[in-house]
């Protein structure tokens, strides 16, 4: 399959400051910013920052990135589903999750998140794939946002709603491991239905449920 990745550019001011939103990103671009410290959601920002650079080099991968000309101020990862997780295991190529989405806690607030993943999605380039993310409650900064498990779970959804994602069933054990926990969905208009049906098979193992 031909992945598709179309450059674009946002940017806005904070405080006399240019932000700029842009991507999908090289790997030689990324090499040459700093991890802001405050990324270290999903693990060390030293780590997760070499974790950015591989996907960027995958064939499908894509990384969006905030950044101020010298530091990463967050980023959103796509990439195909990991190989240990059961989303992978009908080897779709049109299949694809959005990883991760982190903004750095002084950048927060900002619209950096909705704005990062917008511009993924600018000029169709993703219409031929169905993207999922999964959201896991435990991965969610309850701390640092003062918000409630289900604060947090209403500002995803609406993050993710930006560019028309929806709920969508499974019975994953890890999703349905809790009631926070959810998995949204972007079929995109160019799937076909052969990959649709595909995909509700991986969604539902057990068939009794589906």
């Amino acid at each position: 399959m031909q992945h598709l990745k179309l450059y674009h550019l946002d940017t806005l001011d904070h405080n006399g400051q240019t932000i700029y939103v842009e991507g999908p990103v090289s790997a030689d671009q990324l090499r040459s910013f700093q991890m802001h410290k405050q990324l270290d959601a999903f693990r060390k920002p030293k780590e997760q920052f070499d974790a950015l650079v591989d996907i960027s080099e995958l064939p499908e991968g894509r990384i969006i990135i905030a950044h101020n000309g010298e530091t990463l101020l967050g980023y959103v990862t796509f990439h195909y589903p990991d190989e240990m997780e059961r989303w992978s295991e009908a080897g779709m190529k049109d299949l694809l999750e959005l990883g991760a989405v982190e903004v750095a806690n002084d950048y927060r607030g900002l619209g950096l998140g909705s704005r990062m993943i917008r511009i993924a999605f600018e000029d169709r380039q993703l219409e031929s794939y169905i993207i999922f993310t999964t959201e896991y409650y435990w991965h969610w900064d309850l701390k640092g946002s003062g918000l409630s498990v289900w604060e947090y779970r209403r500002m995803m959804e609406r993050l993710m709603k930006t560019v028309d994602m929806v709920w969508y069933a499974t019975d994953d054990p890890e999703i349905c491991s809790h009631p926070a926990n959810c998995l949204m969905v972007r079929m995109g208009k160019d799937v076909p239905l052969a990959s649709q049906e595909q995909f509700d098979h991986i969604r539902f193992v057990r068939r009794f449920m589906y």
